[in-house]
C-alpha cells in the first residue's frame, strides 16, 4: 500500500500578485522611489488607502500619471470586466497618500465623468500606452480618478 503524500501548497495567482505588488510597494516606499520604480518601462507611484471593508491601510503600485498637483489613477485591471479591489476602497475612502518618487502627497480622489475622462485620456495613454488597449478589451467604462490636494 502506497503512503499518501502530504498535499503541497500551490498559491493562487491572485495571492502571488498581491504578494509581489505588496513587496514592490514596500521597496518603493522605503527606497523613496529609487528602487523598483517601473512596470513595463513606465514610472509608477504607490497609493496608500484605507480598505473599504477592513479599514486597514492598503498600499498598491499603480502607473504614474502626473496631473496638476497630484496624480490620475486608472482602474483598468488590465482590461478585465470588473473593477479592481482598490476602486471600491477609493469610492468608500477617497483620502489617500500618494508616493511619487521621494514625495509623499496627501490627496483626495474624485472619480471623473466621461467628458473629463476624454480630456485626460491622451495624457493617460502618453504615460502608459496599454491603457487604450485595456479600454478596448472590456465592455465596462474604465473609471478614472483625479487625485488632488484638498
Amino acid at each position: 500500500m502506497k503512503k499518501a503524500l502530504a498535499p503541497r501548497f500551490y498559491p493562487s495567482s491572485k495571492f502571488m500578485m498581491r504578494l509581489v505588488t505588496g513587496f514592490q510597494a514596500f521597496v518603493f516606499k522605503i527606497s523613496k522611489g529609487h528602487l523598483w520604480s517601473k512596470i513595463k518601462g513606465s514610472e509608477i507611484c504607490v497609493i496608500s488607502m484605507k480598505g473599504a471593508q477592513t479599514g486597514k491601510i492598503r498600499s498598491i503600485p499603480l502607473m504614474l500619471v502626473p496631473f496638476e498637483e497630484g496624480v490620475v489613477l486608472v482602474a483598468s485591471l488590465g482590461g478585465a470586466d470588473n473593477h479592481p479591489a482598490w476602486y471600491w476602497n477609493l469610492k468608500a475612502n477617497p483620502e489617500i497618500i500618494a508616493y511619487v518618487g521621494s514625495k509623499k502627497l496627501s490627496l483626495v480622489a474624485k472619480q471623473v465623468g466621461n467628458k473629463k475622462k476624454a480630456e485626460l485620456w491622451p495624457l493617460i495613454c502618453s504615460c502608459y500606452a496599454d491603457y487604450d488597449k485595456y479600454q478596448k478589451r472590456t465592455k465596462r467604462n474604465i473609471p478614472v480618478f483625479n487625485c488632488q490636494p484638498r
